[in-house]
């Protein structure tokens, strides 16, 4: 595809969607554009499902990317509680579940992901919650309060965030977790402690090693779980919370190339030149990085529509920026800027066992990768430069708080 396309499709209603509008019409495109959205709420950001949504502290409207009327001021056709079935490539037109078929010029995937299934005994009762959309949200938030219980299988990102969200609450919490840690994979043997730790001050029941054989169920709702070495834990609801997936049947079923999500070249292109994909779904092959690297995080979302729609309308146009996500749990806060294998070198400065530092994750040359800042701030923007650079620093130098960052 060369210039400018005659008309825009969007498929799916989240932040990447939204901002793929956005970014159409902002880089001057006066043409069609259609963002097709499965849910019937206005596009929402998600990272408020397990965080300040979940805890009432914000209202839902403060997730909505653009009020009812920017969609109308901007001409964009939104297409609420549709879901694209099938993309023909060869006339390129897209076709909803009501029938209706939609022409393009440029297309953009932006499904999203959906979290996986637990497949034991009892995962389909009543009470058993998963969480993607405000209506989840909403159903998690109901079983919160005092005198009330709740088991959350899986201690990742999600499950340890509304384990804070219903302590908070008042809520007993139990966390079943197969590793040896909550968060081993992505933060290593040294730094995931920490939430460990943090959980169990708040009075989370931690399960960890543990396996879930059933979820009990009584009259058709879910009472407990029973673990695979025999015991059991009662709960009024029980939350799965073991990761997610990429949504790509749709473009599987086009044909395209899939692996681990879209596969997608530096510009966020698929293998047809005339459609792109950005989010959670993009297994997007990264300029700076030098590999391919598919997140799920909220930066993505928020950031990559602007590099694919410069490609779309014709500009020669690569997402180069760093993977980046956040947490707030109970009174810590913490950023993740970087890529970086659990297992990589690392170096740490501020007081760990206070919760207030920065860990940072080296290569063999020492070269930077990644750094989280755990309740100490003004980091990311600190460190993006070096990682960027692939500066060569001083361990040393890095573990001492007196040494400003940015002279690195």
């Amino acid at each position: 595809m060369t210039g400018e396309p005659s008309s825009v499709v969007i498929v799916g209603g989240g932040l990447a969607g939204a901002k793929t509008a956005e970014a159409v019409r902002s880089n001057g495109f006066s043409g069609p554009v259609t963002l097709i959205a499965a849910e019937s709420e206005l596009p929402y950001e998600r990272p408020p499902l397990s965080k300040s949504y979940l805890l009432g502290k914000d209202p839902f409207e403060k997730a909505v990317v653009h009020p009812a009327e920017w969609y109308a001021d901007n001409q964009i056709d939104l297409r609420l509680g549709r879901i694209a079935t099938s993309i023909d490539r060869d006339s390129q037109v897209v076709t909803l579940d009501d029938g209706d078929r939609v022409g393009y010029g440029a297309l953009v995937l932006a499904t999203g992901s959906e979290p996986r299934n637990l497949a034991v005994p009892g995962s389909d009762a009543t009470g058993v919650l998963m969480l993607r959309t405000r209506a989840d949200s909403d159903a998690i938030r109901d079983t919160f309060g005092d005198g009330r219980s709740l088991v959350i299988i899986g201690a990742g990102w999600i499950g340890l965030e509304v384990a804070a969200a219903a302590r908070e609450a008042g809520t007993s919490v139990a966390v079943i977790e197969s590793a040896e840690l909550p968060l081993l994979a992505a933060l290593g043997s040294d730094i995931a402690p920490v939430f460990a730790d943090l959980h169990r001050a708040h009075g989370v029941d931690l399960r960890l090693n543990a396996g879930v054989a059933e979820i009990l169920v009584a009259d058709g709702r879910a009472v407990g779980v029973r673990l695979s070495d025999g015991s059991e834990i009662a709960a009024d609801a029980v939350l799965v919370g073991i990761g997610a997936r990429p949504r790509t049947s749709l473009a599987e079923t086009a044909g395209l190339d899939v692996d681990n999500g879209v596969l997608v070249d530096a510009s966020l292109r698929t293998s047809d030149a005339a459609i792109f994909a950005v989010g959670d779904i993009a297994n997007h092959d990264h300029p700076l990085l030098k590999r391919r690297v598919r997140v799920e995080h909220w930066a993505a979302a928020l950031n990559q529509p602007k590099a694919a729609a410069a490609a779309l309308l014709g500009g020669d146009a690569e997402y180069a920026e760093l993977p980046y996500f956040f947490s707030d749990q109970y009174d810590l806060g913490m950023e993740y800027v970087g890529l970086a294998d659990a297992s990589a070198r690392l170096v740490t400065r501020g007081d760990v066992a206070a919760r207030e530092f920065v860990a940072f994750w080296l290569d063999d040359s020492n070269r930077l990768l990644a750094a989280m800042n755990v309740n100490v701030w003004d980091v990311p923007d600190a460190v993006k430069p070096l990682i960027k650079a692939g500066t060569v620093v001083d361990p040393d130098r890095l573990a001492d708080p007196s040494v400003d960052l940015a002279s690195l």
